[in-house]
This record gives structure tokens, sequence and C-alpha cells, in this order.
């Protein structure tokens, strides 16, 4: 689905920068049902990626509504090896989440947003767990930022969340050596986006 690489990103990795952030959808018992998933391309990749299917702004700075709609229709069709963006741990234990469901596809101000659902099969009740959420994708090709307020969606006035920016170190070895890595090389260390993560923490009834 993806073919992405943008021509302003002369670092080795990441290749990409996407903004976004991450929403959280429980019931009223503190209890959590879905995650929202935000991303927000910069102009130039949100350029690329519609010339890749073919498409282009109209004169307003949007996409044709048939446009957007068959947008959305080709982007839902998720790779195999989709990482996801926003990966869930509760009191330090990773939980599974749903393929993503419910895409939605627009332009805000010359740029491709696209949000979805990860949902929780069953959902996971929240009361005094420690819940983080780390976005970044694995390999460190997409560099994710949080940039949007987390929403607590049906029960924010019982849950708080905190958002932990990552704090980059120039004389961190890691980046270093991914700095010196050629476009066609990947890291050799797993996971290593989640070295770089921006993260939420999230806590319910308290």
């Amino acid at each position: 689905m993806f073919t992405l690489s943008s021509a302003n990103a002369v670092r080795a990795h990441p290749h990409v920068f996407i903004d976004g952030g991450v929403d959280f959808h429980l019931s009223e018992n503190d209890t959590l049902k879905a995650l929202r998933v935000t991303w927000l391309y910069d102009a130039f990749e949100t350029l690329y990626m519609l010339s890749s299917h073919d498409m282009s702004l109209t004169q307003d700075g949007v996409l044709s509504e048939d446009d957007r709609v068959a947008l959305t229709d080709r982007l839902s069709n998720w790779p195999d090896d989709f990482d996801g963006s926003a990966h869930l741990t509760v009191n330090g234990q990773a939980v599974n989440l749903a393929w993503p469901s419910g895409l939605d596809v627009q332009i805000i101000d010359g740029r491709l947003r696209l949000t979805f659902l990860r949902g929780l099969e069953p959902p996971l009740p929240l009361k005094d767990a420690d819940v983080e959420v780390a976005f970044y994708e694995s390999t460190y090709f997409f560099d994710f930022s949080i940039t949007k307020t987390p929403e607590v969606i049906a029960n924010k006035d019982n849950c708080r969340a905190t958002v932990i920016s990552f704090e980059p170190n120039s004389h961190d070895p890691l980046l270093k050596a991914l700095a010196k890595l050629s476009r066609e090389e990947t890291p050799t260390e797993a996971n290593v986006g989640a070295n770089f993560a921006d993260r939420i923490y999230l806590r319910c009834g308290q």
C-alpha cells in the first residue's frame, strides 16, 4: 500500500516524518474499547502520495470527493507487515490490537490526514492500571511524533492522558549508527523505532 520515500529526508533513517497521535475510546466503566490513531503527513509527502495514485488537489486545496473515496478504499488495503504505529501496554504487558478499521482520509491545510481505529477484543478494564501507548514504527523508516493532544472519549472526567516526548541526544551511539546507514540499509537492531518513541501514559480511576 505505502511506497513512501521523501526527497527532503536526507538522513538515512528515518525517511518519512508523520505527525499525529492516539485517542482512547472508553466505556463509562473505564473499559478501553479502541484506539483512534491519527497520521498527518507533511505537504511534500502528501503530494508524493497523491501523485503515486494519479491524484492531485483541486484549486481549493482539497481532494475531489470521488478521489477521496477512491483513496480511502485503496489505503484501506493494509499491507501484511503493517506495523500500526500505536503500541499498547497495560501494566507492562503488550496488548494485541485488532486490524485497522474505519479509515477516514481528509486533506487538512494541504496535508493528508489518515484516521483509523484499532479495536480491543475483548475490551480491557483500565481502572488503576498503568497504560502506555508508544507511537512508533519498528524499523524507524517512519518517524512518528505526537503533535495531537490525546482525547479520552466517553469517560474523560475519570481518566488523564499525559504525553512524554522523546528527547534526542546528539551523543546517542544508536542515533549516530543509524545516521551512517545508506538509504538501502536497514538497522540490525530489532524494534529499533521503540528507542525513539513519543509515549502517552493514561491513568483512570484515581
